[in-house]
């Protein structure tokens, strides 16, 4: 798992070796307090991955041209194998706010818990969790990454999430493990959001049995079938609005990419309105922080109209 952040500065001057913390460093340790960051490279990690952040600001990236590099360098998943990300190349600001967005696209690996996901329950939930993905298949692979991070996303909006909503994050998908583990069919959907809510109900099905083996309380378990069952609709529950704006994040900062190059172009363009539709407007600032392939970021901003994205450092040279 990602454990800590090396951050090498282009423009370090011997006096500011220890620079006061600053607006991105001061948003870094807020959006990833378990992330222990130091402003200098430091000799004695065992796993250093070095990324430049001029490769990923520039014109045209992709950000999933990096990400097996990452969740390689990680062991994949909630490995017990610590990774420190060394990056490197821009002066002090800008490389702050560029490792805000490098790990907000790779906050799946770095497993924060809160008080009610700490404990053997949600071990149980978490190893349940992964047992069902196959992960010799890549949509499987992709559709595991998405749940660990919708997970995170929830933490980072809500850092005191119940066991329920936390759960449910996880469970959201897990409809798809039976529909489309080799190939994905909501394309083909004449109905789109009937065709979500189908694959609502069903997952929510499917979690609950799950769950009922690992010990879950019948009255959370319900409370998690509830959530999932109508998590394709935005509602005034907090936890629903919670999981809603975390799987849209989600979508943005991680599977935005990988849909874009999957389905056609028409059906990309529906899915992102769709699941701008599920973000609260409130929610939409964080779009500014994260990551998105050229096409994506076109095709969002199509979207939401008159209204134009506010700028990130992604394109600036």
């Amino acid at each position: 798992m990602i454990r800590q952040l090396l951050l090498s500065e282009t423009d370090l001057r011997a006096e500011d070796a220890t620079p006061a913390p600053s607006g991105a460093f001061v948003l870094l340790a807020e959006e990833f307090p378990t992330i222990t960051v130091w402003p200098l490279t430091l000799d004695g990690h065992a796993n250093v991955l070095q990324l430049n952040a001029q490769e990923w600001r520039a014109p045209g990236f992709d950000p999933i041209d990096w990400d097996e590099r990452v969740f390689a360098a990680a062991g994949g998943g909630l490995s017990d194998k610590d990774l420190a990300l060394h990056i490197t190349g821009s002066p002090h600001e800008a490389l702050a706010a560029t490792a805000l967005e490098i790990l907000t696209r790779y906050q799946g690996l770095v497993g924060r818990r809160n008080a009610a996901s700490t404990g053997p329950l949600f071990d149980a939930i978490l190893t349940r969790h992964l047992a069902l993905h196959d992960l010799s298949k890549p949509l499987v692979v992709a559709d595991y990454r998405h749940a660990l991070d919708t997970w995170q996303w929830v933490l980072r909006l809500a850092p005191y999430a119940d066991v329920a909503l936390q759960t449910a994050a996880l469970f959201h998908d897990v409809e798809r493990l039976l529909s489309e583990s080799d190939a994905r069919v909501e394309h083909h959907a004449h109905d789109y959001q009937a065709f979500k809510d189908a694959h609502a109900a069903r997952g929510a099905e499917v979690a609950c049995t799950l769950l009922a083996d690992v010990g879950m309380d019948k009255a959370t378990i319900e409370r998690v079938r509830w959530i999932i069952g109508h998590h394709e609709r935005p509602a005034a529950d907090v936890s629903l609005t919670l999981l809603n704006d975390a799987d849209a994040l989600s979508f943005f900062s991680l599977n935005a990419s990988g849909f874009a190059r999957y389905f056609p172009l028409e059906h990309t363009r529906r899915k992102v309105v769709y699941t701008l539709g599920r973000l609260r407007p409130n929610q939409r600032w964080r779009l500014a922080r994260v990551r998105l392939a050229p096409q994506v970021r076109r095709l969002l901003e199509e979207a939401v109209g008159a209204i134009t994205l506010p700028s990130t450092l992604q394109e600036s040279a």
